[in-house]
């Protein structure tokens, strides 16, 4: 029904737009009595043979949702009850910013991918906070982590480290975002020796905690064998507690779409299908040379229940889907628990 009717009707307006309504309809209708046990009954696989232990959290399912979807953490409680495992809000940066000038979101219909320039846009951390301790604790959170746009290189660690530090009591896992695209000073953020003052200074907070919570980073599917192989050491050395493959990508080689369609839309970062296989040659990358050292989790292209099974064959613990949940419906995330039990 959702690839029949209602994804046709959704994808005739502007994709932002369609993101907020979607988000208007699934908040208010699950206000209705019974219907939240509606959509459990639908959606949710419950299966202890799914629980996946990792960095000391249990993830009822490994199926999760990327951040990027529920920005400002407003609809958790209400995705929680399509059957994801865990779901990752923001990415929160200390200070509410629009973002990226619109349009900035786009669809490539020919090619099931999407691409974006949002720009960090979100409400900020307070708004975060006081939306995560509305949490009904029914699933995993992970906290993902960005500095604001304009602010100067010297105050990029003080960013993150101010987000960590708000969100550490509302949230079970923290993602470093230094990948996306969409951000000035790309390149600063992926540089090692800067990873590793940030990383060291994250840890820093953390270890000040009365309880620690799990780290990790998120990385370009656009590295080369080079680059990966410094990720790894990077892990290595700094002890980080996983790593998430792949955000989004700037490559556009292969694509269905004219290059009169890409040059009107412009810059941004590609996700979908047309990223499914660099993402996962890249986990697989992670994972061989390491010789799985550390937990990946991987996001990258997944529109089916055989693109996640890639990834876990490919080294992934955990799995994320975005574009595949705008493109698939939320049957997606049952047909991938349903099939790895039968894996």
């Amino acid at each position: 029904m959702y690839k029949s009717i209602i994804r046709p009707i959704l994808f005739q307006f502007d994709p932002e737009k369609v993101h907020y309504f979607t988000f208007s309809v699934i908040k208010n209708i699950s206000k209705i009595p019974g219907i939240s046990a509606l959509i459990k009954g639908m959606f949710q696989v419950n299966d202890v043979r799914l629980e996946r232990e990792l960095f000391g959290l249990k993830f009822k399912n490994p199926v999760g949702l990327a951040a990027g979807f529920d920005k400002n953490a407003v609809l958790y409680n209400e995705l929680a009850d399509f059957g994801f495992g865990f779901i990752e809000i923001g990415t929160v940066t200390p200070k509410g910013q629009a973002g990226n000038p619109k349009k900035r979101l786009f669809r490539l219909k020919d090619d099931q991918g999407i691409i974006n320039r949002m720009g960090f846009n979100n409400e900020g951390l307070e708004a975060a906070i006081e939306n995560l301790k509305k949490n009904k604790g029914k699933l995993i959170i992970g906290g993902n982590l960005g500095k604001n746009t304009d602010i100067p290189t010297e105050q990029y660690t003080q960013d993150y480290c101010e987000v960590f530090k708000g969100l550490h009591p509302y949230v079970d896992y923290f993602v470093l975002n230094v990948s996306c695209p969409n951000v000035g000073s790309h390149a600063k953020l992926q540089d090692k020796d800067y990873l590793i003052e940030l990383i060291e200074a994250v840890q820093d907070l953390n270890n000040k905690e009365a309880i620690q919570k799990p780290i990790l980073l998120k990385i370009a599917p656009d590295l080369n064998d080079r680059q990966l192989d410094e990720i790894v050491d990077l892990v290595a050395e700094t002890k980080i507690d996983g790593v998430i493959a792949s955000n989004t990508s700037t490559n556009r080689e292969g694509l269905k779409a004219t290059d009169e369609q890409l040059d009107t839309i412009g810059n941004g970062g590609l996700s979908g299908k047309p990223i499914a296989e660099r993402s996962t040659a890249t986990i697989k990358y992670l994972a061989d040379k390491s010789n799985k050292a550390f937990p990946i989790i991987g996001v990258g292209g997944i529109h089916s229940a055989t693109d996640a099974l890639d990834k876990i064959k490919a080294g992934a613990d955990l799995v994320q889907i975005y574009t595949g949940f705008i493109y698939e419906g939320p049957s997606l995330i049952k047909k991938i628990n349903k099939a790895i039990l039968n894996s």
